[in-house]
């Protein structure tokens, strides 16, 4: 592919994955009232919904984000990536036009079917790069994911005052507008004698956990980011439930939060951690970012007023210094020829935790809020969420020893 041509597929893809996770953050604000709507019932019983949705969309990705890769390892990462992108504006017009919560969970299976289309765009870079640029271009994965948090909820929130449906036709448009981009400028990145038959036993979402019986060193480390992905849903599924019924705020506020939070998760990780990590090392950084998780969990649990909502976030996202860490952690212990094969563990286990925490922590959410609660503590989430980043640091803590025990005895023997 020629330098120019291949330019331009790094901006459209770039563009692609932006676009995706600001439809996604777009719909976040709404989703609620969109919810209590559909369901007519009170903010708490959305909830308890929402999370359901959730799980629907992240159990389906799970399952078909290695067959989805594997298809386009047959033919191509061009139509896989186009289908995807015209699945992504049917998902959202469904969500639009929803008359019951049915078919809110349908857009969400479709979505999730979709949605695995970001395991071909990181393929299609794998494919147009060099081992020299190969890091910077993966690097822009990560940059539309935090600018499309930022710009997302932002612009839903805005749009949201206008109706609760109003951005999901928006996000549909912008969707379509990317499929006819894509049609009509993205080459295609695989060459056909790079190209393999499709195997469906290769195409297992099981088979990336079972690789880790290689590493028995790793399964502490892995089982605390793990549990570090699912508490992390105290936020994630469970903000804008939350400050809704807590602060009584309108999709607006909602939006604005999301979006200062994608800022300060962009200021910590894209800035600060270059500065932190290597004055502290790795595993102090661990230990450090889940101490300053769990201490903005406390307080989000306990928050009295809106303002200490945004107060707050500065423990908890400088607490992000924690993931980065426990990942470079383990994959220093990994040889540079299965690099791939354990990042791709951890991609499907950040999908598997996206299938339990939701609906964990928005049940947690209905159980104290609901009508008929024993007592009402609508900052039950985070007080979990909370007390799983001490578990999760306590475990990386007697990981990180007993490594250092087994190093020993191989020195000794």
């Amino acid at each position: 592919m020629k330098r120019n041509k291949r330019q331009a597929a790094l901006g459209f893809i770039f563009i692609t994955m932006l676009i995706d996770v600001i439809g996604w953050g777009i719909i976040i604000p709404v989703i609620p009232g969109l919810i209590e709507k559909l369901i007519q019932g009170n903010i708490s019983e959305a909830a308890k919904v929402g999370g359901w949705l959730t799980f629907a969309y992240a159990i389906t990705q799970f399952v078909f984000a290695p067959l989805v890769g594997n298809l386009s390892d047959k033919y191509g990462r061009r139509p896989i990536i186009l289908i995807s992108l015209f699945g992504f504006t049917l998902d959202y017009l469904l969500l639009a036009i929803a008359p019951t919560i049915t078919w809110l969970f349908i857009g969400r299976i479709i979505a999730g079917v979709t949605g695995a289309s970001i395991t071909t765009a990181s393929a299609y870079i794998a494919d147009i790069s060099t081992p020299e640029n190969r890091a910077k271009n993966f690097g822009m994965i990560g940059a539309a994911f935090g600018l499309g948090f930022i710009i997302g909820p932002v612009i839903g929130g805005l749009l949201g005052q206008y109706g609760a449906r109003v951005p999901f036709y928006a996000t549909a448009v912008l969707c379509f507008l990317n499929f006819l981009y894509g049609y009509f400028v993205l080459p295609e990145s695989l060459t056909n004698e790079n190209r393999r038959a499709f195997n469906i036993k290769r195409a297992n979402p099981v088979g990336s956990f079972l690789s880790l019986k290689k590493y028995p060193s790793l399964i502490g480390l892995v089982l605390a980011m793990f549990i570090l992905y699912v508490a992390s849903h105290a936020i994630q599924s469970n903000w804008s439930f939350f400050t809704m019924y807590k602060f009584n705020w309108d999709e607006k506020m909602v939006g604005l939060s999301l979006g200062m939070i994608g800022l300060c998760v962009a200021i910590v990780q894209g800035v600060l951690i270059r500065w932190i990590n290597p004055k502290l090392g790795n595993e102090k950084s661990i230990y450090v970012g889940f101490f300053l998780y769990s201490i903005g969990m406390l307080l989000f649990a306990f928050a009295s007023e809106s303002w200490m909502m945004f107060i707050f976030l500065i423990p908890y996202c400088l607490g992000g210094i924690a993931g980065p860490a426990l990942q470079a952690v383990i994959s220093i212990q990994v040889p540079e020829n299965e690099q791939g094969e354990i990042q791709g563990t951890l991609t499907s286990l950040m999908s598997a935790s996206a299938i339990l925490g939701p609906p964990i922590m928005t049940g947690v959410f209905y159980y104290y809020t609901k009508e008929d609660a024993s007592f009402t503590f609508a900052g039950a989430p985070f007080l979990l969420g909370g007390i799983l980043m001490v578990i999760s640091a306590f475990i990386a803590y007697y990981s990180f020893k007993n490594n250092i025990k087994r190093a020993e005895k191989n020195t000794n023997s």
